[in-house]
C-alpha cells in the first residue's frame, strides 16, 4: 500500500514491485506480464535477461509465465534443463544462463491476466523462496490494476454519458427547428428526423447537426456534464 501511495503511475508501481521481488529472491531478472486480447506485454522489468525471455514465450504463444497467466496457478520450473515442456524455450532460457523459475498469477480469470515472473541462474533456486511475501507482491499487483481499470472504465462511462448528452440537445435544438416550421407536436417531429435519418442513412445527431448549421450558418452549441456546485 505505500508503494502505491509514494508512486505516481500504475508502471512506476509494477516497477516497485519487480524491484521488491529481485531483491526477496536474489533472482536473475523479473518481469511483469500484462496480457488484454491475447496480446501479452512486459510491462516493466528488472534485470537484463527478464525481457529476452518472455519475448521468446510470446513469440511461441507458450511457456511458464503464458501458463501462469492463462490458467490462474503458479508456474515453477525447477531446472530447465530437464524441462519438457513449451517446445524448446526451456534449452533457449538455459542457454541465457536461467536454469529455474517461478511465474505467480496477477488479476487471474478477469480480462487483463498476467504473471509475475522471475528468472534465476542455478536450478532449484525458488526452493527456499518467500513465497508468501512473492504472493503477496502478485496480489498488489492485482489490486493496482483492478484499481486502473475500475478508474478507466469511469473514466470511459463518463465520456460515454457527455456524447450522450450532446446528442440529445442536438437532437432537442433540432426538434424545436421542426416544430416551429411544421406547427407539429414533439413527437411527430421525432418522427420526421427519424425518417429523414433512415432515408439518406446517417446517424439522427449528424442530420440534426446538418439541419441546424445550415439554418443559423454555425453548428449547434452543446452542454455537457458539469459537476455539481
Amino acid at each position: 500500500m505505500q508503494w502505491l501511495l509514494e508512486t505516481e503511475t500504475l508502471e512506476d508501481f509494477l516497477q516497485s514491485l519487480a524491484d521488491a521481488a529481485v531483491e526477496l529472491t536474489r533472482a536473475e531478472g523479473v518481469g511483469v506480464t500484462i496480457e488484454r486480447d491475447h496480446r501479452p506485454l512486459t510491462v516493466v522489468s528488472a534485470g537484463p535477461v527478464a525481457p529476452k525471455l518472455d519475448e521468446k514465450q510470446y513469440g511461441q504463444d507458450d511457456g511458464p509465465c503464458l501458463q501462469s497467466a492463462r490458467t490462474g496457478e503458479e508456474v515453477i520450473v525447477e531446472d530447465m534443463l530437464g524441462e519438457t515442456r513449451w517446445g524448446d524455450y526451456p534449452a533457449y532460457a538455459a542457454a541465457s544462463g536461467i536454469r529455474s523459475s517461478f511465474s505467480l498469477p496477477i488479476a487471474a480469470r478477469t480480462h487483463t491476466v498476467g504473471a509475475l515472473n522471475l528468472y534465476a541462474a542455478p536450478p532449484h533456486a525458488f526452493t527456499t523462496a518467500d513465497v508468501r511475501a512473492l504472493r503477496s507482491l502478485a496480489e498488489q499487483a492485482t489490486g493496482a490494476i483492478a484499481l486502473a481499470q475500475r478508474i478507466s472504465e469511469a473514466q470511459e462511462f463518463v465520456t460515454q454519458m457527455q456524447t450522450a448528452m450532446q446528442s440529445r440537445s442536438v437532437i432537442d435544438q433540432a426538434l424545436g427547428v421542426v416544430m416551429s416550421q411544421r406547427r407539429c407536436t414533439a413527437d411527430e417531429a421525432f418522427g420526421i428526423l427519424r425518417s429523414a435519418s433512415q432515408h439518406r442513412n446517417v446517424k439522427l445527431r449528424d442530420l440534426c447537426t446538418e439541419l441546424i448549421t445550415n439554418l443559423t450558418g454555425r453548428p449547434p452549441t452543446v452542454s455537457g456534464l458539469r459537476p455539481r456546485p
